[in-house]
C-alpha cells in the first residue's frame, strides 16, 4: 500500500469520494453533513491525500484545510475493501507530518455520532472531544473533536 499527496480530481479518488457521499446520505440529513466539494479540496491550502493498495486502487483519502489558527481533518474515508488495514492511519499520519511541517499546532474535526469506527480512530489518535467551531452549528448530529500536534 501506497500513501501520498496526490490532486483528488482523478476518476477512482472521484469515486472514492462519491462512496464516501453515498454512506453519509444513509446516516445524516443534508443539514447535518458538512462537505468540501471537488473545488474547495483543489485549493492550495488543502492538504489531500489518499491510500492506494498493491494494483494502484485508491482505498482511502483524507485531507487538511490549513487555516491562520488551526487545520481541519476533511474527507477522511477507507473503502470497505481498504478496511482493516491501518490505511486511515496511514492516511491521518501523513496528513499530520505534513501540516505540522508547515506550521500547523492544532487540528480540529467535525463528524458524526454515528461513525463509531471513526469517532474510536480519531480518540485512538490523540484527538478530544469538544465544542462547535469555525462556521459550525450546535447540531446533536455533529461530534467536534481537536488534536494539538505541535507544543
Amino acid at each position: 500500500m501506497t500513501v501520498a499527496f496526490e490532486s483528488p480530481d482523478q476518476s477512482d479518488v472521484i469515486a472514492l469520494i462519491a462512496d464516501l457521499d453515498a454512506y453519509q446520505d444513509t446516516l445524516y440529513p443534508p443539514e447535518s453533513r458538512h462537505v468540501l466539494d471537488m473545488a474547495s479540496l483543489k485549493q492550495p491550502n488543502v492538504l489531500f491525500a489518499v491510500a492506494r493498495d498493491r494494483e494502484g486502487k485508491a482505498v482511502g483519502c483524507g485531507a487538511i484545510v490549513l487555516n491562520p489558527e488551526f487545520g481541519e481533518l476533511k474527507r477522511m474515508y477507507v473503502s470497505p475493501l481498504g478496511r482493516g488495514q491501518g490505511v486511515a492511519r496511514k492516511l491521518m499520519a501523513l496528513l499530520e507530518s505534513r501540516a505540522m511541517d508547515l506550521g500547523c499546532k492544532l487540528l480540529k474535526l467535525e463528524t458524526g455520532p454515528y461513525q463509531h469506527e471513526a469517532l474510536a480512530l480519531y480518540l485512538s489518535v490523540g484527538y478530544q472531544h469538544r465544542g462547535t467551531f469555525g462556521g459550525y452549528s450546535d447540531d446533536p448530529l455533529s461530534v467536534f473533536m481537536q488534536k494539538h500536534i505541535a507544543s
